[in-house]
């Protein structure tokens, strides 16, 4: 009997699955537990860390998983690599619902940079009015850079001694949020950087639409190497893949590259 477990975490993950349960698919939805108040799922719910990529493993035995579906953020590189080593070794087909990443367009002013170490080096010297849109575990590289004024926006609100930046503002917003929405809050702060990562999806892109009309300055953080894995962007063609073990003969958008 068919159980998939699906990794996930995006909002991708939640579109698909909706469209598990209304096909009356097993399956189990897995969180990270990253996020303290996670989105409610019409499939049975885990939270947490497998331990590693043997754990993984042992939960896929245990629990009689047949497919496993990685909707993980296209940043949570360690899972997805956990997931691809877990397969490996017991032999269970694997999907990525994976994102396009954002392209910039006429009129955008980005800078491409690795990491977090490249995206707080590529701030200006002067102190500046920055929006940091990348999360709240990964502020530590801008803790050098204390001559900005940084607006940082987080699902969940940090605890005491949780951010490395003394003086920041924070906002607890969930998304999606819309253009018209992103740049009343840019200009609302004044804000003249945005740092981001290439999250894609439409959910967050308007704060990329938002700072593009202003003229703003985006230090865009480019997604890490993963695996190769079959992957698509399409949850239809992933309930295809579980049903016939393959994607559509038609879809463009999935292949075996990483």
């Amino acid at each position: 009997m068919t159980h998939v477990l699906l990794l996930g975490g995006t909002s991708d993950a939640s579109q698909l699955a909706r469209a598990l349960h209304g096909a009356a698919v097993r399956a189990v939805f897995s969180y990270a537990g990253a996020t303290r108040n996670p989105v409610a799922q019409p499939l049975p719910t885990r939270s947490g860390g497998f331990g590693g990529a043997a754990g993984l493993a042992r939960f896929i035995r245990e629990h009689g998983i047949t497919h496993v579906v990685d909707a993980t953020h296209p940043f949570a590189a360690q899972m997805s690599r956990n997931a691809c080593e877990a397969c490996a070794l017991t032999g269970t087909p694997l999907i990525a619902l994976e994102r396009a990443p954002w392209q910039a367009g006429e009129g955008d002013r980005w800078i491409c940079v690795p990491d977090m170490e490249a995206a707080a080096l590529a701030l200006p010297v002067r102190a500046a009015k920055v929006f940091l849109s990348v999360g709240r575990k990964q502020l530590a590289a801008f803790a050098a850079q204390r001559q900005h004024r940084y607006l940082l926006r987080v699902v969940d609100a940090p605890g005491p001694g949780e951010l490395p930046l003394d003086g920041a503002t924070v906002l607890v917003e969930r998304g999606p949020f819309s253009a018209a929405h992103d740049r009343a809050l840019l200009e609302a702060h004044g804000i003249e950087w945005l740092v981001t990562k290439n999250a894609g999806g439409e959910a967050t892109r308007g704060k990329l639409d938002a700072a593009r009309d202003l003229g703003l300055t985006v230090v865009m953080v480019q997604r890490p190497a993963l695996p190769q894995r079959l992957r698509t962007g399409s949850a239809g063609e992933v309930l295809h893949w579980i049903a016939h073990g393959a994607l559509p003969a038609a879809a463009g958008a999935g292949d075996s590259r990483a």
